[in-house]
């Protein structure tokens, strides 16, 4: 939700014994972040039962911080009906839904920008294709690689990984792929395939 100059203002005047720790999932605090509930005239207008929720959290290293940002923490609200409810838990819950923005990105970027075919039912074979690249997009990250290259959006993963210049070779009754050594993601590659090897047989 943008943060209006209304709303920031109100932020603002949020005292210090406001703000709540914010958690993770686990039950555990959230490492530099806190969250407040908003009322009052900032309301004004809104129908029933709406809540106003503001998280502050010590942005990570090199973010630059926005015009709405203040004291060095980076300021992001959203609103729900929901009651009753803590609004640690709330926040959490609203967190843990942008996952579904970071999918729809990637389906964007696999190939759901644009409907590439004239006919409903050729898109509907475009589309079908589009899923498994996602599924593939969405498993392959948490099975096969470490670290930070679990994060990397489609396109970096198709430069670092899926276009990486390689070589199919059979000898001796197997098959081996070679890859570049110079190629700076070349053992991102070769980790993952190590990693694809060592998984359980579902047979």
């Amino acid at each position: 939700m943008v943060i209006t100059e209304a709303i920031h203002q109100h932020v603002l005047k949020v005292p210090a014994a406001a703000w709540t720790p914010a958690v993770e999932a686990d039950g555990e605090i959230r490492d530099g972040a806190w969250v407040a509930e908003l009322s009052g005239d900032v309301l004004d207008g809104w129908p029933e039962g709406m809540r106003l929720i503001v998280r502050k959290e010590r942005p990570h290293p090199g973010a630059q911080l926005r015009l709405t940002d203040a004291d060095g923490m980076r300021l992001t609200c959203f609103a729900t009906n929901t009651p009753c409810r803590p609004i640690a838990e709330l926040e959490l819950r609203h967190r843990q839904r942008a996952r579904a923005e970071d999918r729809i990105r990637a389906a964007r970027a696999t190939g759901l920008r644009n409907l590439p075919l004239h006919r409903t039912a050729q898109n509907r074979i475009w589309l079908e294709i589009v899923q498994i690249a996602l599924d593939l997009l969405a498993w392959m990250p948490m099975l096969a690689l470490t670290g930070k290259a679990r994060l990397w959006e489609p396109g970096r993963l198709r430069l670092r990984l899926f276009t990486a210049a390689g070589q199919l070779v059979t000898t001796g009754r197997r098959r081996i792929l070679r890859l570049a050594q110079h190629w700076p993601w070349t053992s991102h590659i070769t980790t993952a395939l190590e990693r694809l090897t060592q998984l359980p047989n579902p047979g």
